[in-house]
């Protein structure tokens, strides 16, 4: 089996993966209360919570499994992207497990978890397929030849779909975690009462142009309706602006990937990535699939936000370090 750890953001996580995919256990430790309070991430606080969860975390990952250190064949662990305190946790942690017992230790991009997170469990997608990753940090699409790479088909220029979630939601003045608030307040909400804009910049997709996305129009664009509804008006439309916001983002998601699968036609479709948590988005991607006849890939929620099964997931079309070449490896806040 792979233990996993993941600590690139503000969750704990570990997990236990087999070689051919099937997930033992998967913990998330999650410090959503502890930053609720600022209302967003603090770094210096997720790391020092890492610090003081890893090792719990780790054994309640073994627990869960049934299983034992002894039971275990190598190491993954996310390298980056992510708050470098934080990965330096994780990495520092893996780096120390595997090198008491002399095993291997592959390092992961966290990218690379999200893109494949698809290939574990009983349903696995195969290559070749497309897949759109959507996060807090990050939003993209990709095809797939093999599992262990792919080729980014276009990005946003801007904002990542979950940060343009979480300002929207603080313009609104719901809480921490902003884009499951939102998605909730959304479903109260009329999604046609406010016409946010769609952009799709770089052209239409043709073989030509890339697949880019852009959401800082939409977020600026909910900004001044809320100034020119005023306060209190606002308030009383706060579920109107909350599905509209969420149409705009969903519908931009949804056309550039309908884009992307057409271009590459793929008759296979993943997503991954924390906003492929959001109950609108997988909806439509549903119908989507159906729209265009291929089958479409959609994560239990546990497995779109950051997890370290998606990382086991990518350690195994990793090429590993064995002991003790990796006594040197670092954390990378980029890749």
């Amino acid at each position: 089996m792979i233990l996993a750890l993941e600590t690139s953001c503000d969750d704990t996580c570990a997990a236990l993966v087999t070689r051919d995919g099937r997930i033992e256990s998967n913990v998330i430790s999650s410090q959503g209360l502890l930053h609720s309070r600022y209302g967003g991430v603090v770094p210096e606080l997720a790391s020092r919570a890492h610090l003081e969860l890893i090792g719990a975390v780790t054994a309640d990952a073994l627990e869960a499994a049934g299983a034992g250190l002894d039971d275990v064949r190598r190491v993954a662990v996310t390298r980056g992207p992510g708050l470098i305190g934080a990965l330096l946790v994780g990495v520092s942690w893996a780096k120390a497990m595997a090198a008491a017992r002399e095993l291997s230790l592959t390092a992961v991009d966290h990218l690379h978890g999200h893109v494949v997170g698809s290939t574990l469990g009983d349903d696995p997608v195969q290559a070749p397929y497309v897949c759109l990753v959507a996060s807090g940090g990050h939003t993209f699409l990709a095809r797939v030849d093999e599992p262990g790479s792919y080729r980014v088909l276009g990005q946003t220029l801007d904002d990542a779909a979950g940060e343009a979630f979480d300002k929207g939601a603080r313009l609104l003045g719901l809480g921490y975690p902003g884009g499951p608030e939102l998605d909730r307040l959304a479903r109260q909400g009329d999604p046609d009462s406010f016409d946010f804009p769609r952009s799709a910049p770089g052209g239409n997709g043709s073989s030509s142009s890339r697949l880019d996305f852009s959401f800082s129009g939409v977020k600026t664009a909910l900004l001044y309706a809320v100034r020119d509804l005023g306060e209190a008006r606002a308030a009383e439309r706060r579920a109107d602006l909350a599905a509209s916001y969420q149409r705009a983002i969903v519908a931009a998601l949804t056309a550039r990937t309908a884009q992307a699968v057409v271009r590459e036609g793929a008759a296979r479709l993943a997503i991954g990535g924390g906003v492929a948590a959001n109950s609108e988005l997988r909806h439509s991607l549903e119908e989507l699939g159906v729209r265009l006849g291929i089958r479409v890939w959609i994560p239990p929620r546990e497995l779109c936000t950051d997890n370290a099964a998606m990382i086991g997931a990518a350690a195994r079309f990793t090429e590993p370090l064995p002991y003790p070449d990796y006594l040197g490896l670092d954390a990378a806040a980029r890749l």
